[in-house]
């Protein structure tokens, strides 16, 4: 039977990982509201921007080269975002192995697949594959604002327009509350015409463009492929935070049925102890008095 002294010790140090892991959770929830106060905005301005371009799309007469279907035959270039620490549930795992799938089911059908990581979990995950990024950017938690999402999509672009890539898409969790997170695998370059049908409304209006309709096209889809950038950087941080959040309170939750349970073992232990030891001193007292 264990010893008492080692299982209050036990008790102890449960007790300080249950503090840790309240901490943390309160943290976590505290970085959450502030992530989906910054979602709740960016979403809307990122679709009304994709509404634009399609309209714009529709209207002019020239195609853009950033319009049109991926090549899937051609070189690929996947962005995945994930956390530069753990602790936080399924969220990196789930990237991660979504990402594998993808590379093992498609590597075959591409010229080649390159890698640019964003958070340091996915890119240890993959270097223990022998497969190294082109890129790793660290301290996303630290460093997400528009101009820093506008020079990652600036790079992507000047990646795609170079032609060194005919595909860019992104991997990321797409946040949909603190105990669900959705994995999306977003084709970032060319935008997709397959949908940009007009509606007959649409249709019938004729628009004049000053300057012309390919470089107004031009500053929009910079601006649209920034805003798209930043939307999938704080959907991944918010559901980072709040995966992590939810990791804390199971962790929490865990470690005071641990602690319940060590206490009822502890005084089952100390009165086992006591019964021996009363036992010991009544069969003393009796062998002395015969």
């Amino acid at each position: 039977m264990a010893n008492t002294k080692d299982i209050r010790v036990k008790i102890a140090s449960t007790k300080k990982t249950q503090q840790t892991t309240k901490a943390m959770k309160v943290v976590s929830a505290a970085k959450l509201r502030k992530a989906q106060e910054r979602i709740i905005h960016a979403r809307p301005y990122a679709v009304k921007m994709a509404a634009v371009i399609k309209r714009l799309a529709i209207s002019a007469a020239e195609a853009h080269p950033l319009l049109g279907e991926p090549i899937t035959s051609g070189k690929l270039l996947l962005v995945v975002l994930t956390s530069d620490k753990g602790l936080c549930g399924g969220f990196n795992s789930s990237i991660i192995k979504y990402t594998k799938t993808f590379h093992a089911e498609n590597k075959a059908k591409y010229e080649k697949i390159d890698f640019i990581f964003i958070g340091r979990k996915a890119a240890e995950a993959f270097r223990r594959m022998s497969v190294t990024g082109i890129e790793t950017v660290t301290n996303l938690a630290n460093d997400v604002s528009y101009s820093f999402a506008s020079k990652a999509a600036e790079k992507l672009l000047e990646y795609y327009s170079k032609g060194e890539y005919s595909e860019v898409r992104i991997i990321y969790n797409e946040f949909k509350s603190a105990l669900s997170q959705k994995v999306v695998d977003e084709v970032f370059l060319p935008i997709s015409t397959k949908n940009m049908e007009a509606s007959p409304a649409e249709g019938a209006i004729d628009f004049l463009f000053e300057p012309s309709a390919r470089e107004i096209m031009g500053e929009l889809l910079k601006k649209h492929f920034a805003i798209q950038v930043y939307r999938a950087m704080q959907e991944s941080l918010a559901s980072e935070h709040g995966a992590r959040m939810n990791a804390m309170e199971n962790a929490t939750r865990n470690a005071g049925e641990l602690i319940r349970n060590l206490t009822l073992y502890y005084n089952k232990v100390r009165q086992a102890a006591i019964t021996t030891e009363l036992t010991e001193i009544v069969s003393g007292a009796e062998s002395l008095n015969n």
